[in-house]
């Protein structure tokens, strides 16, 4: 259940993404001098990397974080 929500808010955050509606008109300006198109972006910049987060915070595969030794043993003294 946990992969299929997962699956589908990358879904809507990629249909989000195609803000064909706005590439036409910078009205309203958004607090007076930023225009909708851009705002628009920004939200949807925000929106990602809060779904970015939550996908490292749920979906993350556990294996890479296990760290191997690769140095070399040394059990016998040297002289």
């Amino acid at each position: 259940m946990k992969k299929l929500l997962l699956l589908l808010m990358v879904a809507l955050v990629y249909v989000l993404h195609q803000d064909f509606w706005n590439w036409r008109q910078a009205d309203p300006l958004v607090f007076g001098f930023l225009p909708i198109g851009l705002a628009y972006q920004a939200g949807f910049s925000i929106l990602a990397s809060i779904m970015m987060a939550v996908l490292v915070k749920f979906a993350w595969p556990g294996h890479l974080e296990q760290v191997e030794d690769l140095a070399p043993q040394r059990n016998h003294p040297t002289h």
